[in-house]
């Protein structure tokens, strides 16, 4: 018979273990979800509609893995009813999975402009360089916000939020090239609106690896800053150390 204080500990090594898990699992679905990204953007770039199809069936597996984690989670909190930074951080954990599950989606509905741009015989068009550079960097951000949470690196995780500013200038910079483009030549438009939508994907993946990083300083200090500005959040990261 195990004697209290052993149940105890045995107890909270089961616990220790599935918080374990579960972070691991969600450290998995990022792993593929920038795989997922990179391969989308590529596939759109070198008009390949193989590696876009791999892209899009690989869909089902990101959902299959934020189902998974999910029920994960559901029964932590029914069965541990954890508190304080072990509430913070199944919570925390919850949430960074659906912006990866909508990172994958994002990718897929670039996967399929490749697919239509290569049914279409498009070029790769006036926003190569854009969509290559953007791509890169939301990418970066990915990946700096899961290392972020890795790693519970509150300065990484206010950096990649930072960050996102970057993208959202350099995709309306880009937008607006795009639409010059069309005017002078309404040939393009068809694959312009294409390249387009693909670059709203890559803005929105930009936004929600600021949101998991977003995440990563609610799980580490408590603080909740989806609504602060990028000027005021070191400050207010400061003040709660």
């Amino acid at each position: 018979m195990l004697h209290k204080d052993s149940y105890k500990q045995h107890i909270s090594a089961q616990f220790n273990a599935e918080l374990e898990s579960v972070k691991n699992h969600l450290l998995e679905m990022g792993g593929l979800v920038e795989q997922q990204i990179g391969k989308a953007v590529e596939s759109l770039l070198s008009r390949d509609s193989g590696l876009a199809e791999e892209v899009i069936a690989g869909d089902e597996q990101v959902n299959e893995l934020e189902i998974n984690i999910d029920e994960e989670c559901s029964r932590i909190l029914a069965r541990r009813q954890p508190a304080a930074s072990d509430l913070r951080l199944v919570l925390a954990i919850s949430k960074v999975t659906t912006d990866l599950e909508r990172i994958g989606d994002e990718a897929s509905k670039i996967a399929r402009q490749a697919v239509k741009a290569v049914e279409e015989g498009s070029s790769a068009g006036s926003s190569f360089v854009e969509i290559r550079h953007i791509g890169n960097h939301v990418s970066d951000m990915l990946r700096r916000s899961l290392d972020a949470f890795a790693r519970l690196d509150v300065d990484m995780a206010v950096q990649t939020v930072i960050a996102d500013r970057e993208v959202d200038s350099e995709y309306a910079s880009a937008m607006r090239s795009l639409v010059t483009f069309m005017m002078e030549d309404p040939r393009t438009i068809g694959p312009v609106l294409g390249q387009m939508w693909s670059l709203r994907s890559l803005e929105r993946v930009g936004d929600h690896a600021s949101n998991i990083a977003e995440h990563v300083i609610y799980l580490v200090r408590g603080l909740d800053v989806r609504h602060v500005e990028p000027d005021d959040l070191v400050a207010q990261v400061e003040e709660h150390p």
